[in-house]
């Protein structure tokens, strides 16, 4: 039996600008689940996560899959994606990811998972990782051509062409977030961070709803939109706001009358946290532009946290796009 274990995955650095460096190779930005996939020859095979936890339960399909088409003693670094009405779902994801048993496999059935491999890290007695990008790149490519690998596994494309990377950028809408950067002599290193990746921003607008700590001194905006029979939704929160973004706030805001129609609703300080945020309702008619990305729930929420550029005095809130909608 094999002693060695799964590592943890190799990490990029945010970059503003999208053009591929000279030397480097672009590969699409994935909306999911970073992942790491081990098989030893025992035939045991284990599902990791960015951080060291085990999705092996969770991903009852991906563990089948890997013990079916993978050969033994191997470690492939990916992303694991679910695809719905044709577009990247990290929703689905994230109501999958603390199934088990029974309920792992019914969510298998309903969301099915995807791998897509983007680096081989392990290939029987030989350890990859010292290897520049372009050696495990080609190593990659020969194991899915040999082993004939088909869904749910998926060979991540790359490319040293500046105009083929750019033009990924158009995914947008199948909810691709943007593109990551691998230099082509590049060992890799293990949770350092040695790649770059650019994330795709927008600018929008949306209304202010309600605000964290106080309406004289908000702390952060919670977004809305109104939906097309004219109610208004939660659309996202905004990072901290600069003092002047505050100072800007705080002259237009009004403490909302009673219907509010968040009232009664609570908000959690971050995903996951069981933690309540404490907010100020506010009457929904200061309209802000923010910056963005393209990642949007199903449920219609931008998924990441979004940045906050200026008021729009010369905007109404019905100017404001329609919840759901990116743009």
């Amino acid at each position: 039996m094999s002693t060695w274990s799964l590592p943890r995955p190799m990490l990029a650095v945010p970059v503003a600008d999208p053009a591929l460096p000279p030397d480097w190779a672009a590969e699409p930005k994935w909306d999911g689940y970073r992942s790491l996939i081990g098989r030893w020859a025992d035939g045991r095979v284990v599902v990791g996560s960015r951080t060291g936890g085990d999705l092996t339960a969770a991903f009852p399909d991906i563990a089948a899959a890997a013990v079916r088409r993978l050969p033994g003693d191997i470690v492939l670094d990916g992303e694991l994606v679910v695809w719905e009405n044709g577009r990247l779902a990290f929703e689905r994801l994230q109501q999958r990811a603390h199934r088990t048993a029974v309920s792992a496999a019914r969510a298998a059935q309903q969301w099915p998972a995807h791998f897509v491999a983007f680096d081989l890290l392990r290939q029987g007695d030989d350890d990859l990782t010292a290897r520049p990008y372009r050696s495990r790149r080609k190593a990659l490519e020969r194991l899915f051509a040999d082993r004939d690998l088909q869904p749910p596994w998926t060979l991540c494309p790359s490319t040293t062409d500046p105009r083929e990377a750019t033009g990924w950028l158009q995914w947008s809408a199948a909810g691709m977030e943007g593109l990551v950067f691998k230099r082509l002599d590049q060992r890799y290193v293990p949770n350092g961070r040695g790649w770059l990746k650019y994330r795709m921003r927008h600018t929008t607008e949306a209304v202010i709803g309600a605000v964290s700590c106080t309406t004289s001194a908000p702390v952060t905006a919670l977004l809305g939109r109104f939906d097309s029979d004219g109610r208004l939704r939660y659309a996202g929160r905004t990072t901290v706001l600069s003092a002047p973004a505050r100072r800007a706030l705080a002259a237009g805001l009004r403490h909302a009358e009673s219907g509010h129609p968040w009232t009664g609703r609570t908000f959690s300080v971050a995903w996951g946290s069981r933690e309540r945020l404490t907010v100020r309702l506010v009457e929904p008619d200061v309209v802000v532009e923010v910056a963005v990305d393209v990642s949007l729930e199903p449920s219609g929420r931008w998924r990441h946290p979004v940045r906050l550029l200026r008021v729009r005095t010369d905007m109404a809130p019905t100017d404001v796009p329609l919840f759901g909608r990116p743009q």
